[in-house]
């Protein structure tokens, strides 16, 4: 990667560092040159970045979440007690720094309709959409 930077920099750099000639080379050519040169490289950071995410297992992972921590409450300076959702069963667990105890495992609590409607919206858009009500003006065919 070090390499590359290297490729794709030696020719900008090479052309910034040229005097002006009496062929007509511009300052302002030397400029732009280094300009293109650092889009270039920004450009090879960012693809590389988007690549490496793609392929990388964390993000593939990160699609498929087989446990999921509903909740959990330190009960000391290195103790938690966790409740993790797994396959519909809530295991609730003891996690302290050195290991992780199996304290007891019950199934999943139906939730009522209206806990289930809040918990698939996001607050955010609880929020904007209370806000869109309430400034939206009312239009003239909304009247009776």
């Amino acid at each position: 990667m070090r390499r590359l930077l290297c490729l794709c920099l030696l020719p900008a750099m090479a052309g910034a560092a040229v005097p002006v000639t009496s062929t007509g080379t511009s300052p302002l050519w030397g400029l732009l040159q280094v300009m293109l040169a650092l889009g270039l490289v920004l450009g090879v950071i960012i693809g590389a970045a988007w690549l490496f995410r793609r392929l990388s297992m964390g993000g593939m992972l990160g699609r498929w979440q087989p446990a999921k921590v509903v909740s959990g409450v330190m009960v000391g300076p290195h103790e938690r007690v966790v409740i993790v959702e797994l396959d519909g069963q809530w295991l609730v667990l003891g996690v302290t720094s050195r290991q992780v105890n199996l304290l007891t495992t019950q199934p999943k609590p139906a939730m009522p309709a209206a806990e289930e409607q809040a918990a698939a919206t996001p607050p955010f858009a609880q929020w904007l959409a209370a806000a869109m009500a309430k400034t939206r003006r009312p239009s003239p065919d909304d009247t009776p």
